[in-house]
């Protein structure tokens, strides 16, 4: 039976990370997360595929992830780890559950730092023509490097006055969308309901491919159960994010979906072209609103860009303390895994060339590539939480600090949601490409875990 004892390995001293970021760092963070690149940029092609019902699809994939923050946040809180779930799943299903989870993560953090590094550029080059693409993802990349490669705080307060920005402007959006709705914003006229006529313009299928870009727009709220080992108060930090978890999703996922799509038809050509919060907000009519809304997306990319340099560099720094990695990755300076900082930067460099080479498919290429990792991700979560919570019920109770709702029915409730997630997948074109790739890279790193597992036992 898998032990309820602390996975990673005291650390040698000298050798362990810092644990300087304070509260507020950790309180924005966890605020901050939730609107990510994915809501800002990747919601266009759900609200033109589901029109009006993706709000519907936001909702029901909002609530699985509100599942799985849960069940995170209560293993997090009783052994709060650099390598959040990972550390979890090697603790509840063996270490080549934890190998799995740990490398296959990293690989999707990784790579999303080339996807946003090249997702800023464009929106630069909209501004500069005529400046060279590949260019200002290694600007981008130099910097988000070298401000994880200092102290963890600096980090912290990059985030802090990222999401700052973020949420006040996401705030604004909303406030001036609802009294828009409501008539009362001047020199404007409600939309009324005219353009919610059409719930389900293209059928099922559109709604399908709504909850299919609703789920990956979710990605990124683990973080806040990576930094919160460095924080002051680990336990702490991670019961507040979570107990927010909930309105932070309603409020800022399903509330602005709410608003755009009664401001613009769905079907505007603008929702995809200018994205969907510059096309609400032009509809509007405010001069100027749309360009601040492409600085406030600007702004997301690169603190998605920040935040995922550093939570790679500390998945890989878990592994290896746990035994799971090389060796080199390992090593601390200054309370940061700095050899682990720059590995984990590496692809994103390699996103210089191929953006040089490769500018018009390299993002549809990287996008493939990490495809259902994050599902993967989520069903190890799932399974983890159900072993490891009868576990402490009978060893250590004092340490459910955050307690599964409804334990265990919503967690089999969960994990059933991410099985006919896989089954959608399937049977879109599209994403079918994306569960593929995944599941080949899944099963190579599972088989190479399991190897590494057996070769330790012979020891």
């Amino acid at each position: 039976m898998p032990s309820t004892t602390p996975v990673e390995a005291p650390p040698e001293p000298g050798t362990s990370l810092s644990h300087s970021l304070k509260q507020r760092h950790l309180s924005m963070i966890a605020l901050g997360g939730v609107i990510g690149a994915g809501l800002f940029v990747g919601s266009g092609a759900g609200i033109a595929a589901a029109g009006p019902s993706i709000v519907l699809a936001y909702t029901l994939s909002g609530l699985l992830v509100m599942l799985v923050m849960r069940m995170l946040g209560e293993m997090s809180a009783a052994y709060p780890s650099s390598g959040s779930f990972s550390a979890h799943a090697e603790r509840a299903i063996g270490p080549w559950a934890g190998f799995t989870a740990g490398w296959s993560f990293w690989v999707l953090l990784c790579t999303a730092v080339g996807l946003e590094g090249i997702g800023a550029a464009k929106i630069v080059t909209g501004w500069l023509p005529g400046t060279p693409e590949w260019a200002w993802v290694a600007l981008f990349m130099v910097v988000f490097c070298a401000t994880n490669l200092t102290a963890v705080k600096n980090f912290g307060e990059f985030e802090f006055w990222f999401a700052a920005l973020k949420v006040g402007a996401i705030s604004l959006f909303l406030v001036l969308g609802v009294l828009a709705i409501a008539g009362v914003l001047p020199g404007t006229d409600s939309p009324g309901t005219s353009h919610l006529t059409e719930f389900l313009p293209n059928g099922s299928e559109g709604l399908i491919i709504g909850i299919l870009a609703s789920v990956f727009a979710y990605g990124g709220l683990e973080t806040v159960t990576i930094a919160a080992a460095e924080s002051e108060d680990p336990v702490k930090g991670v019961a507040s994010a979570v107990r927010t978890a909930m309105w932070r999703i309603a409020l800022f996922y399903i509330g602005s979906m709410a608003v755009i799509v009664t401001l613009v038809p769905w079907d505007s050509g603008a929702v995809t072209t200018k994205g969907p919060y510059v096309a609400a907000l032009d509809s509007l009519g405010i001069p100027g609103a749309g360009q601040l809304m492409n600085v406030v997306v600007l702004v997301a990319l690169l603190s998605a860009m920040n935040a995922n340099i550093y939570g790679s560099s500390r998945i890989a720094y878990s592994l290896v303390e746990r035994g799971q990695g090389p060796k080199a990755l390992g090593r601390v300076s200054g309370g940061v895994p700095r050899v682990a900082v720059l590995t984990s930067s590496v692809f994103g460099f390699a996103c210089v060339v191929l953006s040089y080479w490769r500018p018009d498919d390299v993002f549809s290429w990287l996008l493939n590539m990490i495809g259902a990792v994050i599902l993967v991700v989520w069903i190890l979560i799932a399974v983890s939480q159900l072993r490891l919570r009868r576990q402490l019920e009978r060893e250590a109770p004092e340490r459910l600090t955050v307690r599964m709702w409804a334990f265990p029915v919503l967690t089999w409730v969960a994990l059933a949601g991410m099985a006919g997630i896989f089954v959608l997948m399937a049977r879109e074109a599209d994403t079918r490409v994306q569960l593929y790739s995944t599941g080949v890279m899944t099963v190579v790193l599972a088989a190479v875990g399991y190897a590494w597992q057996r070769r330790r036992a012979a020891r």
